[in-house]
């Protein structure tokens, strides 16, 4: 596969996290308005917007506090785990939470025993049950996207469009809800996201249908992506809307070789999907196109064959094991893809502000 590498440049006043973490090291999911790319990490409570400069590769950082637009349960005490970026209609850029429980990892430093007990231990941190959209607004003067709590539509000026959030529950949200209940999912809800448990790393948007790509479970080689749609119910939330049947949501399975969904994107009439291991491992990462993805009026199942496998991803192996895990993929134009890593090894790091992602031509 023909690939380049470009250049993301961000600003080191605004990169780090409490404990010290860059977000170039972590970052998970990414998606273009215009000249801005969007992109997340998944150990902050923010948004990043890089824009592409004269010489192809993105700079500008700016940063965008999710706290100035929409309600986090926990505020700033807790990461938000952002998995999943979409654009609707250059209106509205939506976010997704992993949804995930996490397991403690032990730590060298601590005895044995000590080590042992952490692996006993799980963090759910309410930040992460987060499906939100967050109105764009084009600025003439600069052609940049920004961020707003509220702004004029940009379809019909004399309307207001605000920000909003899938209304909370005791479980979380309104999804951990009614996945409790489910047949394939109920098993998982309390197993952690890289224990093959439930995790979400995948959003998409197309007109009205919302399609979330599941990391885990995987069910005997077999991932699902979960279609919905959704409807205001008051100022600042929506809650699920149901079909002409009365359901809430569809779950497509797709058999992606024993991989999980890492991001999703519409591409023409189908879905681009970003696969990979859903357990904490090395394992190969794969684009495939679904072509029939936005043409569903069931719930479908979809053989390997029914699937393209357009290229695979390098990872991490060997002395760079657990580093350049792909997670986010952009469209950049109908002919390219760019693939964004977590972990990057240092050969991805050109000076101590950037990192290299990967261009793929489709």
């Amino acid at each position: 596969m023909n690939k380049k590498q470009i250049k993301l440049t961000f600003n080191n006043e605004h990169s780090f996290n409490e404990a010290g973490k860059h977000v170039r090291d972590g970052l998970s999911s990414s998606v273009l308005t215009g000249r801005n790319l969007w992109t997340c990490c998944d150990e902050r409570s923010s948004l990043e917007r890089l824009t592409l400069m004269e010489d192809g590769s993105f700079g500008e950082h700016k940063t965008f506090d999710l706290n100035q637009y929409i309600k986090l349960p926990a505020g700033t005490d807790c990461e938000v785990d952002v998995e999943g970026l979409a654009v609707e209609d250059n209106k509205f850029l939506w976010i997704v939470g992993s949804h995930s429980l996490a397991r403690k990892k032990p730590k060298k430093k601590h005895a044995p025993e000590k080590q042992i007990r952490r692996l006993t231990k799980i963090k759910d941190d309410p930040n992460r049950y987060i499906l939100a959209r967050i109105p764009l607004q084009k600025d003439v003067a600069t052609s940049h996207y920004e961020l707003c709590a509220s702004c004029p539509d940009t379809h019909d000026p004399s309307k207001t469009i605000h920000a909003a959030q899938l209304i909370n529950s005791e479980k979380g949200n309104q999804l951990m809800e009614v996945f409790a209940k489910d047949d394939h999912f109920k098993n998982f809800m309390n197993i952690p996201g890289k224990d093959n448990g439930f995790d979400i790393e995948g959003l998409a948007i197309h007109k009205k249908q919302i399609f979330i790509g599941m990391r885990g479970p995987v069910l005997r080689g077999w991932a699902m992506i979960v279609e919905i749609q959704i409807e205001d119910v008051s100022d600042g939330y929506f809650h699920l809307k149901p079909d002409n049947q009365g359901k809430l949501y569809k779950k497509h399975f797709l058999h992606l070789e024993g991989m999980g969904i890492r991001d999703l994107r519409v591409k023409e009439e189908g879905l681009l999907i970003l696969a990979g291991p859903t357990m904490d491992l090395d394992g190969t990462i794969a684009v495939y196109h679904w072509n029939q993805g936005l043409k569903q009026q069931t719930e479908a199942i979809v053989h390997r064959q029914e699937l393209k496998r357009l290229f695979d991803v390098p990872h991490g192996s060997g002395e760079t094991t657990g580093q350049d895990k792909a997670e986010g993929m952009a469209i950049l134009d109908n002919g390219h893809v760019l693939i964004v890593f977590d972990s990057p090894t240092l050969a991805r790091k050109p000076d101590d502000a950037s990192v290299l992602a990967d261009l793929y031509p489709l």
